[in-house]
């Protein structure tokens, strides 16, 4: 599942969509909170031999992240399971194979029991490798089973020395599985090659990326994201796009998952009735190595093939996922049986195959798709964002010009004044 992640006009489109609300009957809705599992949450700590270093606040890096998972274990919510996975903790010696296999669970992922969590931490001593794609496959395994939403908190203060095994490949392998599984990252006085490996992971599971350098700032993102976690889960609902308009399946509000192949084109469709308005946004995964240079495309049209609207993304490879949205309000009318309008969505996106990377299964797409109440006025809709507040500006500007006609005389009053005298 995309989660994205963060992104220009398409995830504007998205905010607006999901800020109007996706008000669904309850069993019956696409994406509505399951709430059926405890969320869990898998702390996955830097232990390496770096993170002796003294430079957050006058302490070490270790003491920084020893006092901050304190603090978080304290305000963990009580639905939330949380474990602790450790990289580099255990092994100190030189042979690579052997250091890139030290990951091991410290607390396992079930009810929190802060006081034996805590005695576990206390124990650490920055030790030797930085095995970052072995501890997130293992980490991976720790979430594995049920619904309830899972995530994955990498902290580390330095990049993975465990290549060939890349750990943004295995952040890609992770999202490819849909299990749902979201890693956000925070780097420790990063570098900044370790802040583009960092955020290639976060980015890859639609999770976010944080560079640290103060201890509070460590205990507050590291807090929020397992607070967040306790936050109910809206699962996709898989949705099989078509190749034409004619057979597109018929979707309601609610947020759906499809894969698209390169070159490919997917059509669903929505009915609008009148008085209402059709938000969608889409966003597109690149789950595998791809060519920079790429975008994506929805466009809103007739049963008869005219083009209603369009949105547009380009990337350029910075980032692993792209997304863009339209919105399409549809007319009032008089009769109060008039018929909803069959509007078709295509998906289509340019991203093309590295040499030698599979094609298939296609690429991962989350739709959003939302029916609303259309905006009063037609001028509602754009009005350059102002919407009703047009009055409001020309008030403002009247006012303007009245305050500086009578300043400029008052002005001109005081140095006829000054110069008589």
């Amino acid at each position: 599942m995309i989660t994205r992640t963060r992104l220009a006009a398409g995830v504007c489109a998205l905010v607006a969509a999901l800020t109007a609300g996706l008000a669904f009957p309850a069993g019956a809705a696409a994406g509505e909170p399951t709430g059926q599992d405890a969320p869990k949450v898998d702390l996955v700590l830097d232990v390496s031999g770096s993170m002796r270093a003294r430079d957050i606040d006058g302490q070490s890096r270790m003491a920084a992240a020893k006092q901050a998972f304190n603090e978080v274990l304290d305000a963990t919510p009580e639905e939330v399971e949380l474990g602790i996975r450790t990289l580099g903790a255990n092994y100190p010696g030189d042979d690579r194979k052997t250091g890139c296999k030290d990951t091991a669970q410290l607390y396992p992922v079930g009810p929190l029991d802060r006081t034996e969590a805590k005695t576990a931490v206390a124990t650490l001593t920055p030790t030797g490798w930085t095995p970052i794609g072995p501890a997130l496959l293992k980490a991976a395994g720790d979430l594995d089973g049920g619904d309830g939403s899972k995530r994955i908190v990498l902290i580390s203060d330095g990049e993975d020395t465990c290549a060939p095994l890349d750990p943004c490949e295995v952040a890609r392998e992770i999202a490819a599985k849909g299990i749902g599984l979201t890693i956000d990252t925070l780097g420790l006085v990063p570098t900044a090659k370790l802040s583009r490996q960092l955020s290639c992971i976060a980015e890859a599971t639609g999770g976010t990326y944080t560079s640290v350098e103060h201890q509070d700032e460590l205990t507050d993102r590291v807090n929020q994201l397992v607070v967040r976690a306790a936050d109910p889960v809206v699962t996709p609902v898989p949705a099989e796009g078509a190749d034409r308009c004619a057979g597109a399946p018929t979707l309601k509000s609610g947020l759906y998952t499809d894969r698209e192949e390169f070159g490919q084109q997917r059509w669903y469709r929505v009915d609008v009735p009148p008085g209402k308005e059709l938000r969608a946004s889409v966003s597109v995964a690149a789950d595998r190595a791809v060519n920079p240079g790429y975008g994506v495309l929805m466009r809103a049209v007739t049963s008869k093939g005219r083009e209603i609207v369009r949105g547009e993304a380009a990337g350029n490879g910075r980032t692993d996922v792209i997304s863009t949205g339209l919105r399409y309000p549809k007319a009032e009318s008089d009769d109060e049986d008039a018929p909803s309008e069959a509007v078709c969505l295509a998906v289509s996106h340019s991203f093309s195959a590295a040499s030698g990377v599979k094609t298939t299964p296609g690429l991962p797409l989350e739709l959003t798709v939302d029916v609303v109440d259309a905006p009063n006025q037609a001028g509602d809709v754009a009005a350059f964002g102002l919407g009703r507040g047009w009055w409001l500006l020309g008030v403002l500007i009247l006012t303007g010009f009245l305050a500086g006609v009578v300043w400029g005389w008052l002005s001109r009053w005081r140095i006829a004044v000054w110069r008589t005298n």
